[in-house]
């Protein structure tokens, strides 16, 4: 899929990974509608794409709230006439064992993590598929959402569903030609351990949780390098972005454990 000229639209564009994904799209040609809740740091980032000739429009954006992200797409659409690539990528971390967790905290993780994704393809798809072009969709999930780790429960609900919506609108989607990649990463520097810092007042604990934040295996990938790989997959039409070969082992056994329910069933 080529990028020059195309339309690109980056949720959590702030910082992290979704800011590499923006300057990275601009860099290959592509105008970018970059959306945060974070204003102060949404508009740094669209100077930065804007500072060497890039096309960027930053647009404050709460993914938990449909008419937001709706308003998210009408921007788009009006201010460029289009839109190819869509990066539903906007999440928060948390961790403690799901013993422990509120159900406000079920609210915060899930409405980002999940809904954030639900409702940017309630918002952009319908239009996309209106638009008789080719295009893509990344919807960003971890390596939590095909391995499950102690103490991240509520962030692997959430990944796991957005690995599952995924694969499923992969399939949707074909007949439209707007293919549709799951990124699955592991440690990437980002500030996503210090998710709390747009955590809304309203969802906020009583008591702050005092669960220590869960160490990752393998490497830390700088989020540059991410977004090549999600460039990559785009190009190629690829499903599954898995960004570190450390997790290969993890997978195999998780695998193997499936494959030994089937066998120990059958007998």
């Amino acid at each position: 899929m080529e990028l020059r000229g195309r339309v690109a639209v980056v949720t959590g564009g702030a910082s992290g990974i979704g800011r590499a994904l923006a300057e990275a799209f601009a860099r290959e040609g592509a105008k970018v509608v970059i959306a945060d809740v974070d204003e102060r740091a949404l508009a740094r980032v669209v100077a930065s794409v804007r500072a060497p000739g890039g096309e960027a429009l930053g647009v404050r954006t709460d993914v938990t709230d449909l008419a937001s992200v709706r308003a998210l797409a009408e921007t788009a659409f009006k201010t460029f006439g289009r839109v190819h690539v869509l990066c539903n990528n906007a999440g928060v971390a948390l961790w403690g064992g799901l013993e422990a967790a509120t159900h406000r905290d079920w609210q915060w993780v899930l409405g980002v993590n999940l809904w954030g994704v639900i409702h940017g393809i309630e918002a952009f798809v319908p239009r996309m598929i209106a638009q008789n072009e080719s295009g893509h969709i990344v919807n960003t999930a971890s390596m939590a959402g095909l391995i499950a780790t102690r103490g991240l429960g509520i962030y692997n609900t959430s990944k796991y569903a957005v690995v599952g919506l995924s694969e499923t609108l992969a399939k949707d989607l074909t007949p439209y030609r707007i293919g549709v990649s799951v990124l699955c990463p592991m440690g990437v520097a980002t500030q996503i351990r210090d998710s709390a810092r747009n955590r809304p007042s309203d969802l906020g604990n009583e008591t702050p949780s005092a669960a220590a934040p869960v160490e990752l295996m393998g490497r830390t990938l700088a989020p540059a390098t991410v977004a090549e790989m999600v460039l990559a997959a785009i190009r190629g039409n690829r499903l599954y972005v898995i960004t570190h070969e450390e997790s290969l082992e993890p997978l195999r056994r998780r695998h193997e454990r499936l494959e030994q329910a089937v066998l120990e069933t059958k007998a």
